[in-house]
C-alpha cells in the first residue's frame, strides 16, 4: 500500500529549508528560486524538463530506472542484513527440527516461516482462504484480468523487505520510478486542457535531506514560503527533543497537533490530508502525529527512502509464491484452505502452553511452537477466555482495530494520458492511484488503461454498494481526466470494474495506541505473535509485517536456545530509533 511515502519527504526537508545556502554554494538562491519558477509551468504539465537537477518521464512514456545503491545510503540496510545473517547463525537443535505452527500466509505469516527456516525450524503455514498474501492477496476474474487486495508500493525505506527481494533472488521483479511525488491538483488543467499536477523531484546528486530540501524549493504550487516557515517552526520541538517528543505525541492527533504548534490550516489542506489518507487511510483529525513523526524520522536520513518501485505483476505469484517454494525446499509446509478456528490450551493448563490449532474439520494441528500471524480483529477471537483471563498482556489488543480500507479497479476502452507513476489524488474521496496498465509490466496494455485506486477514508462508504463506490470514484475522475472523461459518455468508457473491501485491514493509528502494540512474544510460554500491528520500528506497512516476521522468528530462536541478553542486531535497531530521534537536529547542525 502507498501509505509511507506521500509528504514525508516533503517534510523532511521543510526541516532544513533555513540553511539551505549552506549546501549549495555555487548557486544563488535567488537563481535557484528564479529556476523553480521557470520551470514550474513546464512541471506542473509534466512535459520533460531540460533541468539537469532531475530526471522523470512525460505523460505516456512508460520507463523504469535502475535500482538505487541503497545499502551505502542507508545504515537500515546493514541491519537488516545483519539480522538475517544473525538467524543463520543460531545453533542447529540437536533432536530434529523444532516444529513451528503459524496461523496465517500474509507476508507476517510467510516472513516468519522464512526465517524459521533459517534458523533451523519446520514451520508450517496454515492460510483460511485459497490464496497467498493476505493483505497483499490477488486473483483472477473470468477475464484472466487481476484483482487486488490493495494498491502495493515498495519504498526505498523497506531495508526488510529489500533484503528480503534480494535472499529470494527476485530483486529484478522491482519496477523502481523516477525519485518524485506527484500530486494531482484536482480541478486545474494546463495549457492543453488535462489534469495539472505538482511534483516534488529529488535530484539524485545531493544526499538526504538536502535532496528533499531542494524539491520543496523547486515547488512553489503546495505552500507558500511563510506557510512553510511556520511548519518548520512547528516541528522545531521534534528536532530539538528527538525521539522522547515523538513517542510523547501519540496523545495528539495531527489536527491537534498541528493547532498546539500554530502551523496555518493550508498546510492540512494542501499536504497533512493527502499524507494521512496513505499512511493510515484516515483524515488528519483522527490520526497520531506519533505516526506522521515516527515516518518523518524513518526517512530522514535515507536518500532513496521515499523513491517508489511497483511490483511487476500481483503479490501472490511474483513475491508470496517464490517464499513459499523457499520455505517448502527448506522443509516447510504451506496450506491453503486450512483457516485456525480454535487455539487449543494444555488440557490442565499447568504448563502455560497452546496445545494446537484447530481447523473447522475437527482436525487439531500440533507443533511445538504456534505463531499468530492473523490480523489483530482475527487474532482477538481465536485467544481462548481462560488465556485472557490469566494474563493482562491479551488485553492491549482490545485497543487495536483494523481500519476499512476499499481498492478500485477500472477498466477503460482505451488509453488514458496518465504518468508512469503512483500519483496522489487530494480528492475528498480517494487517496492514489495508478495506471496499472502503464506502470506494472504484468499488466500492460498499450491500448487500453486500468486504473487502480485506493478510496479513503472507507468508513462511510464499506457499507455501499459496488455501484454507488464506482459512480462516486468516476465522479472524482471526471475532475483529473477532464479531456478523457465525462459523465455524458461521450469520451472513454468504462468496460468493467471491480472493488474490494477490506472491512478490517492494517490496524487504525488513533491517537493513544501506540502504548498498546504488542511485543511479539506473549507470557504463554509457547506462543508468539506476528503481524505489522505488533511493535516494530516501521509502521502498519508490508515493511512492518515483514519485520514483525523477521523478529518474531529471531525470539523464537533466542527462546529455544536460552539466549542470554539482547543480540547485537537488536541493539542495533534500538540505537537506531534513538539515531533517527536526532537525525534532524544533526541534518541542521550539518
Amino acid at each position: 500500500m502507498a501509505k509511507l511515502g506521500v509528504a514525508v519527504a516533503s517534510i523532511s526537508a521543510l526541516l532544513g529549508c533555513f540553511s539551505v545556502q549552506a549546501f549549495i554554494p555555487q548557486t544563488p538562491l535567488s537563481e535557484l528560486a528564479r529556476h523553480g519558477r521557470s520551470r514550474q509551468s513546464s512541471t506542473s504539465r509534466l512535459v520533460p524538463s531540460a533541468n539537469f537537477l532531475v530526471d522523470y518521464p512525460p505523460p505516456g512514456e512508460r520507463r523504469d530506472y535502475p535500482r538505487p545503491n541503497l545499502e551505502e545510503t542507508s545504515s537500515s540496510f546493514k541491519i537488516a542484513e545483519q539480522l538475517s545473517e544473525e538467524i543463520k547463525k543460531f545453533p542447529r537443535p540437536k533432536e530434529g527440527k523444532p516444529t513451528v505452527v503459524i496461523a496465517g500466509a500474509g507476508l507476517a505469516g510467510l516472513s516468519t516461516a522464512k526465517y524459521l527456516c533459517d534458523a533451523g525450524f519446520k514451520p508450517i503455514v496454515l492460510e483460511a482462504r485459497d490464496v497467498l498474501g493476505g493483505k497483499v492477496s490477488a486473483w483472477q476474474d473470468k477475464d484472466g484480468d487481476w484483482i487486488e487486495t490493495g494498491l502495493h508500493i515498495f519504498f526505498g525505506a523497506y531495508p526488510n523487505m529489500m533484503r528480503l527481494f534480494k535472499e529470494l533472488k527476485i530483486e529484478e521483479r522491482l519496477q523502481w520510478k523516477s525519485h518524485s511525488m506527484i500530486f494531482a491538483m484536482p480541478g486545474k488543467q494546463d495549457a492543453e486542457g488535462r489534469q495539472r499536477f505538482s511534483r516534488f523531484d529529488f535530484p539524485s546528486f545531493l544526499p538526504a535531506p538536502f535532496n528533499g530540501i531542494l524539491a520543496i524549493l523547486l515547488n512553489d504550487e503546495m505552500l507558500t514560503w511563510p506557510e512553510k516557515i511556520k511548519f518548520g517552526i512547528g516541528l522545531l520541538p521534534a528536532i530539538i527533543q528527538g525521539q522522547d517528543y515523538v513517542e510523547k505525541q501519540d496523545s495528539l492527533s495531527v489536527k491537534q497537533w498541528m493547532k498546539q504548534q500554530g502551523v496555518p490550516d493550508r498546510v492540512n489542506d494542501e499536504v497533512f490530508i493527502a499524507m494521512a489518507k496513505a499512511l493510515a487511510f484516515i483524515d488528519p483529525d483522527q490520526l497520531s502525529m506519533t505516526i506522521v513523526l515516527t515516518a518523518l524520522n524513518r526517512f530522514l536520513q535515507e536518500k532513496d527512502g521515499s523513491k517508489m518501485a511497483f511490483l511487476d505483476g500481483p503479490p501472490p505469484t511474483r513475491l508470496c509464491e517464490p517464499m513459499v517454494e523457499y520455505i517448502r525446499q527448506n522443509g516447510g509446509e504451506v496450506h491453503l484452505n486450512a483457516p485456525v478456528r480454535e487455539m487449543m490450551l494444555h488440557r490442565e493448563f499447568r504448563e502455560s502452553v497452546v496445545d494446537g490449532f484447530r481447523l473447522p474439520n475437527g482436525t487439531i494441528v500440533q507443533g511445538d511452537l504456534y505463531v499468530s500471524a492473523m490480523p489483530v480483529d482475527l487474532v482477538k477471537k481465536v485467544i481462548p477466555k481462560r488465556m485472557k483471563e490469566r494474563w493482562s498482556y491479551f488485553d492491549q489488543l482490545d485497543e487495536l482495530e483494523g481500519v476499512p480500507v476499499i481498492n478500485i479497479h477500472l477498466w477503460f476502452d482505451r488509453k488514458l494520458t496518465t504518468v508512469d507513476h503512483l500519483l496522489f489524488s487530494r480528492s475528498p474521496l480517494l487517496s492514489v492511484y495508478a495506471d496499472m496498465s502503464t506502470t506494472c509490466k504484468g499488466y500492460q496494455d498499450d491500448e487500453k488503461s486500468m486504473l487502480e485506486l485506493v478510496f479513503a477514508p472507507a468508513k462511510d462508504w464499506i457499507g455501499k454498494s459496488d455501484e454507488d463506490i464506482v459512480a462516486a470514484t468516476m465522479e472524482e475522475l471526471y475532475r483529473l481526466f477532464p479531456t478523457e472523461l465525462s459523465a455524458d459518455g461521450s469520451k472513454a468508457k468504462l468496460v468493467k470494474s471491480a472493488v474490494v473491501k477490506t472491512p478490517r485491514s492494517v490496524y487504525t493509528p488513533l491517537p493513544g495506541k501506540e502504548a498498546f502494540r504488542p511485543d511479539q512474544r506473549t507470557p504463554v510460554g509457547n506462543f508468539y505473535l506476528a503481524g505489522d500491528y505488533t511493535k516494530q520500528i516501521y509502521l502498519g506497512s508490508m515493511e512492518g509485517a515483514t519485520l514483525s516476521g523477521k523478529l518474531c522468528a529471531l525470539k523464537i530462536a533466542q527462546d529455544e536456545q536460552e539466549w542470554d541478553g539482547r543480540s547485537q542486531a537488536m541493539d542495533l535497531i534500538a540505537e537506531e530509533e534513538k539515531r533517527a530521534g536526532r537525525a534532524a537536529e544533526a541534518a541542521i547542525k550539518v
